[in-house]
């Protein structure tokens, strides 16, 4: 039986262990109402910062951005962004069901989830990530409007193969010029992109990128009230000015 004071120090040792980890699970809660005014960074930003590679990000509000950017984003990467409340349950069993398994599963991520994803976790697929980007999208979600979760994704998402992120960096990449500027096609060909910046390219695409950009510009034009929410500014749930 070990002595009275090595149990003391394991036990305060334990203790220590498990206030950090709770520290660290509700760190990203925390940062998400910091996030409601502060431009976030993510965690392969940081990560290229600690590594000493390039990043290359500037911030544009959403009200600059071409009005045509966040439609085709919605068309390409989650037609229900403004109607579910940070994880699209129906596509997200579809998704499942088609892969047979979670770890596996492809599509089904809402836009909030990769706002989770890029700001607070790690990339890649497993149970574990999955497990911990769920409640943390409905609470972003909870926390925040749905203009301001599209601006973050906007200004942090990869958006090149070296070091670009957001769709400004991204766009002075592909076309030489602001976000603020983009035309419909320019927009759905940024779209186009998103899954795989490091293999797909606006700035010289290929056919299946050409054809993908096409199918979400002739969404993003029928789009209509699928997304009514950001196309004008809408109060927090969580949070109402007087």
């Amino acid at each position: 039986m070990a002595p009275a004071p090595q149990r003391r120090r394991f036990s305060r040792f334990l203790r220590a262990v498990l206030a950090l980890v709770l520290i660290l699970l509700l760190l990203p809660y925390v940062l998400t109402l910091l996030y409601l005014v502060v431009p976030p960074v993510s965690t392969p930003m940081v990560w290229r910062w600690l590594t000493v590679q390039r990043v290359e990000r500037t911030c544009v509000p959403l009200a600059e951005a071409a009005p045509s950017l966040p439609l085709t984003v919605i068309a390409a990467e989650d037609g229900q962004f403004c109607r579910h409340h940070g994880v699209d349950w129906r596509s997200l069993r579809e998704a499942i069901e088609e892969a047979d398994d979670l770890s596996e599963a492809r599509g089904g991520s809402t836009i909030t989830q990769q706002v989770a994803k890029n700001l607070f976790l790690w990339q890649g697929r497993s149970y574990v990530r999955k497990a911990l980007e769920f409640p943390l999208a409905l609470w972003i979600d909870l926390a925040m409007p749905k203009r301001r979760i599209m601006e973050i994704y906007l200004n942090v998402a990869e958006w090149g193969p070296n070091g670009e992120f957001g769709a400004e960096a991204g766009a002075q990449r592909a076309f030489r010029k602001s976000m603020r500027n983009l035309g419909r096609n320019e927009a759905a060909l940024m779209a186009a992109v998103l899954p795989n910046p490091r293999r797909r390219s606006a700035l010289r695409p290929s056919p299946g990128v050409r054809r993908l950009a096409g199918i979400y510009s002739a969404r993003a034009g029928r789009a209509g009230p699928l997304a009514d929410c950001v196309a004008r500014p809408a109060p927090s749930r969580l949070f109402r000015l007087n």
